[in-house]
C-alpha cells in the first residue's frame, strides 16, 4: 500500500460524464499520471450493475487508476472496493463531495459531511478489508455555516485512510465561487497524511503557486482538464503551450480515435460516443491561451478559471469555429470528426468553417457550474 505516492503530481479529478476511459487515455497521453474513474454508487457495483461496473474498467495505459465510489453503507463500500481492487485498481476513493441531488438525496455525496461517524467506519472497515489505499475526497463543509473539512480529515487519518483530496467549496457554494486555498494550507498542516488540492487551476504556473502556498502534496484538475486536456504536459514541463487550431484539432481527433476503439466504428458506437463528444466541446470552447505574461499576476489576483475571456481575435475561421459556445456547432463539429477519415479532420472542420455563421456575443463564460 506505500507504493502509492502523490507528491508532485497532476492527478485527473473523478469526472462524471468527462472522466470516460477515452479522455481519461486522452489526458494519459498529454501527460497525466495518476487518473479516477467516474464516480460509482458501491451499492450498485456490489450487486454486479453492468452500467456501473462499467465505470471501473481501465486501460493498460493507465498505470495509475483510481475508482472512486459513492456509499451510504458500510457493507457496500468495502464490497465495492474489493471489486475494484479485483479490476485493477491502484486504490479506491471515497465521494463525500458530489453536490447533485440524485446523490445526496441517497445520503452520499457531499451528505457524507454531515456524517462523519459513519464516514470514519467506513474509511476504518475498508482500511481492513482491502488490499489496496483507501483515499477520500472532501468538499469544504456542507454549507458556509458548517465548515467542517478539518475535524473530519483528522478523524479520517486516524482511521488509516491514505490521502485525502479538497475541494475546497462548500456543497452550498458548488462552483459559484473560488476555491478557498487558504482551507487547503490549514488542511495541510492539521494532518500529517498527503493533502490533494482541488479547485481553479487552469494553467501551470497556478498550479505551481497553489501548491507552494499551501503546501499540498498534489493538485487535482477538473474542469482544468476538460477545457485543455495538455494541461497535465504544461504542468509537468512548467511551460505554456499554446497549440494553434490546427494542433487542437489534431488532438480532438485523437480524442475521436479513442471513443471509435472503445465503443466500436459504427452506427452504434456512433451512438453511443455522442453522449459524451459535443458536451466535451462545451469545455474545449473554452480554451484561451493564457501565457505567463500578464495572466500570472492576474491568476494571483482571481482564478482564470472564474474568469470571463473574450474570444480571440483570430482571422482563422477555424479558431471562431472552434470557439463557438453554442450547442448545436459542438454537434456539427462532432459529426464532421467522426465521419472524417484519418488524417482529415482538419479539411473536414474547415468546411464546416466556411459555412459557420459567428455568434454575436464576444464573450464565453469559461466558469460554469459544472466539473
Amino acid at each position: 500500500m506505500t507504493g502509492l505516492d502523490f507528491t508532485g503530481r497532476a492527478v485527473l479529478a473523478p469526472l462524471t460524464k468527462g472522466g470516460n476511459l477515452p479522455f481519461r487515455r486522452l489526458c494519459v497521453e498529454l501527460g497525466a499520471e495518476i487518473t479516477m474513474s467516474e464516480m460509482a454508487y458501491a451499492k450498485k457495483v456490489a450487486r454486479g450493475g453492468r452500467a456501473e461496473l462499467a465505470l471501473l474498467r481501465k486501460h493498460a495505459d493507465e498505470n495509475c487508476f483510481g475508482v472512486q465510489i459513492a456509499a451510504g453503507r458500510v457493507e457496500d463500500a468495502v464490497r465495492a472496493g474489493a471489486i475494484a481492487a479485483e479490476r485493477g485498481a491502484a486504490f479506491v476513493d471515497i465521494n463525500c463531495g458530489c453536490p447533485i441531488h440524485d446523490t445526496i438525496k441517497r445520503g452520499m455525496g457531499a451528505t457524507m459531511m454531515r456524517r462523519p461517524d459513519v464516514l470514519a467506519k467506513m474509511v476504518e472497515a475498508m482500511v481492513k478489508e482491502l488490499p489496496i489505499p483507501v483515499t477520500v475526497k472532501l468538499r469544504s463543509g456542507w454549507s458556509e455555516s458548517r465548515i467542517n473539512c478539518i475535524e473530519v480529515a483528522r478523524e479520517l487519518e486516524q482511521h488509516g485512510v491514505h490521502a485525502i483530496a479538497l475541494h475546497a467549496r462548500s456543497r452550498e457554494q458548488r462552483y459559484t465561487k473560488s476555491a478557498n486555498w487558504d482551507l487547503i494550507a490549514e488542511l495541510v498542516e492539521s494532518v500529517s497524511v498527503p493533502v490533494i488540492g482541488n479547485g481553479d487551476i487552469l494553467t501551470w504556473y497556478e498550479a505551481r503557486d497553489r501548491r507552494a502556498a499551501s503546501g499540498c502534496a498534489a493538485v487535482m484538475l477538473g474542469r482544468g482538464a476538460l477545457i485543455k486536456p495538455w494541461l497535465f504536459r504544461e504542468i509537468r514541463e512548467s511551460a505554456t503551450w499554446e497549440p494553434t487550431a490546427s494542433e487542437r484539432v489534431a488532438i480532438y481527433a485523437r480524442f475521436v480515435e479513442l471513443l471509435k476503439e472503445h465503443f466500436r466504428d459504427d452506427e452504434k458506437g456512433r451512438t453511443r460516443a455522442m453522449r459524451f463528444l459535443p458536451w466535451h466541446f462545451s469545455f474545449f470552447c473554452r480554451y484561451r491561451p493564457l501565457p505567463v505574461e500578464p495572466f500570472e499576476v492576474r491568476s494571483r489576483e482571481h482564478p482564470l478559471l472564474q474568469t470571463r475571456f473574450p474570444r480571440t481575435e483570430s482571422d482563422d475561421p477555424l479558431d471562431r469555429l472552434l470557439e463557438d459556445p453554442r450547442e448545436e456547432v459542438h454537434l456539427a463539429i462532432a459529426n464532421a470528426l467522426w465521419d472524417a477519415d484519418p488524417g482529415e479532420a482538419e479539411t473536414a472542420l474547415r468546411a464546416l468553417a466556411a459555412d459557420h455563421a459567428p455568434v454575436d456575443d464576444d464573450y464565453d463564460e469559461v466558469a460554469v457550474a459544472h466539473g
